[in-house]
Formats: structure tokens, C-alpha cells, sequence
């Protein structure tokens, strides 16, 4: 694994060392996931994983803003977010609880 970083070719790996597909079908299924979960997001619907996380959307309404450096206030559009909420276990898990 690269130092600090987790990437879609770790995933892969790990899927190939632990189940014995071939490096191939692993990329695949990493690939096929996220592409799953990226069209769902893009559907408007919030992503579950148990044990996980949940990566929630939500619509933020346009608002004013201001400039800090002019002080000018500028309208902020309004826009779909993403947010992630990690669960109880994987809070636990990341604290070395």
C-alpha cells in the first residue's frame, strides 16, 4: 500500500490476495462498487454501508454570502452536498477503541 493514501488498486489487491481472484476480476469489482454507489449519489439517494458509514446528500438553500476581502456580499447559489457520517463501529475502530 502507498504511505498515507488508500487507493482503489489497494482495494484491488487486498480482494486478490484474500479471495484469490485474479487482479483483473478484483479491479472489476472494486470498480463496479463504486460506480454503483457514484450512480446512486447521483440518483439523489444516500448511501448505507453497515459497520461503515453513511454518505448523505443534502440540498442547501442560496444564501448570502460575503466577499471577506471586499466585504461585497455575493448571493451563494443553491447546491447538492455530500457529507459522510461514519458509523458507531467505525468511530470506535478509528479512536483504537
Amino acid at each position: 500500500m502507498t504511505a498515507g493514501t488508500l487507493t482503489r488498486a489497494d482495494i484491488a489487491t487486498r480482494i486478490n490476495q484474500q479471495i484469490g481472484l485474479s487482479r483483473n476480476e478484483s479491479a472489476t469489482i472494486v470498480e463496479s462498487i463504486l460506480d454503483h454507489m457514484s450512480d446512486a449519489l447521483a440518483d439523489g439517494q444516500n448511501v448505507k454501508i453497515s459497520g461503515f458509514g453513511t454518505f448523505v446528500l443534502r440540498d442547501k438553500a442560496q444564501r448570502i454570502g460575503r466577499n471577506p476581502k471586499t466585504g461585497i456580499e455575493v448571493p451563494i447559489l443553491p447546491r447538492r452536498v455530500m457529507t459522510f457520517r461514519a458509523s458507531q463501529t467505525m468511530r470506535a475502530r478509528v479512536a483504537g477503541k
